[in-house]
């Protein structure tokens, strides 16, 4: 997969000109947290977010706190690369990101789900995940079992089917009918 490079500017991220200075003041925000606090590829992939936004019909970044886009932009990213999860490098609650920012966590994590609902965000979105997130994805071995998520890899034994062997995944021809 081709990832596009770093982009610096609004302009090389094809913000549109009447969104520009608004991006602009949040991704200094988004830069100076990732820069201390976490990593440049979290601001790179900020940037990224915050380009998508500003192409969205209505634009919804006219309004409201700039710092509050900035922590809800930098929780919707979080979210999708597992930032809060403390197995993960680099690795940050969501009170120490509210922290960070000087804002209250819920409206934080609210301004996140606007964002989520405005770009149809879901749990696997390659242009805004982790390059290690990309190469592992964390979700490869989860799979329904009795409709609730379980990971194959720990699964008991009593759970297989008998007629295959643990861990084999059978040729979808075998299973094709004649």
């Amino acid at each position: 997969m081709h990832r596009p490079t770093f982009a610096a500017t609004p302009a090389e991220l094809s913000v549109p000109v009447a969104h520009r200075e608004r991006v602009a003041a949040i991704v200094a925000i988004t830069d100076a947290t990732c820069h201390a606090h976490l990593d440049t590829e979290y601001a790179e992939l900020c940037r990224r977010l915050l380009a998508r936004l500003a192409r969205k019909h209505p634009c919804p970044l006219g309004r409201g706190e700039v710092r509050l886009w900035a922590a809800g932009t930098l929780y919707a990213v979080g979210q999708l690369n597992f930032l809060f999860d403390r197995s993960q490098d680099p690795h940050m609650s969501a009170d120490e990101l509210a922290e960070h920012l000087r804002v209250v966590k819920s409206s934080m994590a609210n301004k996140a789900a606007l964002i989520r609902r405005a770009l149809d965000l879901r749990g696997y979105e390659p242009e805004l995940m982790r390059r290690a997130m990309l190469a592992h994805p964390p979700f490869i071995w989860v799979a329904a079992y009795d409709m609730r998520p379980s990971d194959n890899r720990s699964r008991p034994a009593w759970q297989d089917d008998p007629g295959e062997p643990r861990g084999h995944i059978p040729e979808l021809s075998e299973h094709s009918p004649t």
